[in-house]
């Protein structure tokens, strides 16, 4: 059924993707699917890494860490950004097509106000992508 899962992750955040990662594996296992593991950073040093070589670094070890520890295929796909917080969903859409990906598995926080006016980037995805996407709430 699905071949191919993109997982965005935060990897300021992974303290809170514990959920998201555990169905990420599991539909990974059930449908023997590859799984590429897509974060972003700025350009400039940020919080997890000083350069984007580290960034992408840290990012592939993580990808490797999760393959191991669940038994499947996986991958990372790093993206170097001017501007993440302006960027980040439009370049999350991008990617499901980059990478040929057919279902994305994502955290996402509990609906609040500020939704009502800013969607979250779970559901900007799930707007405009194309493929299935399953959004993760809870840690």
């Amino acid at each position: 059924m699905f071949n191919h899962i993109m997982s965005p992750v935060d990897l300021t955040h992974i303290d809170q993707l514990s959920r998201a990662l555990d169905v990420t594996a599991d539909m990974a296992k059930r449908y023997d699917a590859k799984v590429t593991f897509v974060s972003a950073t700025n350009v400039t040093p940020g919080e997890v890494a000083h350069s984007p070589e580290e960034f992408r670094q840290k990012l592939a070890d993580f990808a490797k860490q999760q393959g191991e520890k669940y038994g499947f295929d996986a991958e990372s796909k790093a993206m170097i950004l001017h501007d993440k917080t302006a960027d980040l969903d439009d370049a999350l859409v991008d990617a499901v097509d980059d990478l040929g990906a057919d279902l994305v598995v994502m955290a996402s926080h509990t609906p609040n106000m500020a939704d009502h006016f800013w969607s979250s980037n779970g559901g900007s995805v799930a707007r405009h992508s194309k493929v299935s996407v399953m959004i993760v709430r809870g840690q």
